[in-house]
């Protein structure tokens, strides 16, 4: 049986021709299409049960596709042209296409390194040293991943931001925005190892020089840089372990807000970046999707 939005796209359709020109009605018909398939397999079968969220899913979903921007644009376009006929029908229905930005031209998609490249910078299983510069490195490394961090938020770290115990870490991102986010159980043990060889410093911040004093930002791209030369051979950035965090995590758990939380971002359409990777509804707690805190507990000795 035919659902509420099947009938009126179908007299949206009917009404078309005497508005547009045929190519336009065969293009509306057939990107409305999609929307209805789309509708009926979120079990959406009334106008009023139609939300923004929804129509930001089908917009991702078709993005993750494959489908180019000028062709999300043209079917964003075709759903905005029928809420604009049914509001001419019955002003009270509700359009939720209204004050849903239109997907925007293509986007760089940021650096990012797939898992195994991310576990072959990380993994130092039967490389461990004791030399303290190699600790930080490896626990800045680590965190920079688990809680997927800007280099600006990791330097002004705090040693009282930390609870190990817990496994989570109080972050000051942009805007002076606070969040708190989950360390993995690996990047635990590098925090743990690094803390043991910490300089006795006044300095409250986390991560310190070899004499006691603030690293910088500077300092932090160079031993990320130095460690993607040396394990992967290839430049790398503090910012693309942020980015491959995000990606494997929305890979794992599907949870685009969840995602959002995590990273700290204002808006969600800067979060929705990261959908280019595969959609996979696999709903599960951090330590379970986050590809190295799910790890089995390793010695690093």
């Amino acid at each position: 049986m035919p659902s509420e939005i099947d009938l009126q796209i179908k007299a949206f359709l009917r009404a078309a021709p005497a508005r547009l020109a045929a190519h336009s009605v065969s293009a509306y018909r057939e990107d409305l299409a999609l929307w209805q398939r789309f509708f009926a397999s979120e079990q959406l079968h009334s106008l009023a049960q139609i939300r923004a969220p929804a129509l930001r899913l089908f917009l991702i979903r078709e993005r993750q596709r494959g489908v180019s921007v000028p062709s999300l644009r043209r079917r964003f376009s075709a759903l905005r042209s029928f809420y604009r006929w049914l509001r001419l029908q019955d002003p009270q229905v509700e359009d939720p296409s209204r004050g849903l930005p239109m997907p925007k031209g293509e986007q760089h998609f940021p650096d990012w390194l797939g898992v195994d490249a991310a576990q072959e910078l990380l993994d130092q299983r039967g490389k461990a040293n004791d030399e303290f510069l190699q600790i930080r490195d490896q626990a800045i490394l680590e965190l920079l991943y688990s809680s997927a961090l800007r280099v600006s938020e990791l330097v002004q770290l705090r040693r009282s931001d930390l609870n190990l115990q817990a496994g989570l870490l109080r972050v000051l991102g942009k805007g002076q925005r606070e969040r708190i986010v989950p360390v993995g159980r690996i990047a635990r043990q590098a925090l743990e190892r690094y803390l043991a060889r910490r300089p006795e410093s006044q300095e409250t911040a986390l991560f310190l020089n070899r004499q006691g004093r603030p690293l910088g930002v500077r300092g932090v791209q160079y031993l990320v840089d130095k460690a993607g030369r040396e394990r992967l051979g290839q430049h790398l950035h503090p910012h693309s372990l942020r980015h491959s965090a995000a990606s494997h995590l929305l890979q794992s758990s599907g949870d685009l807000r969840a995602v959002q939380e995590f990273l700290g971002h204002a808006q969600i359409d800067t979060t929705a970046i990261y959908t280019h990777l595969d959609y996979q509804h696999l709903a599960q707690v951090y330590d379970d999707a986050h590809p190295h805190a799910k790890q089995k507990e390793q010695s690093h000795e």
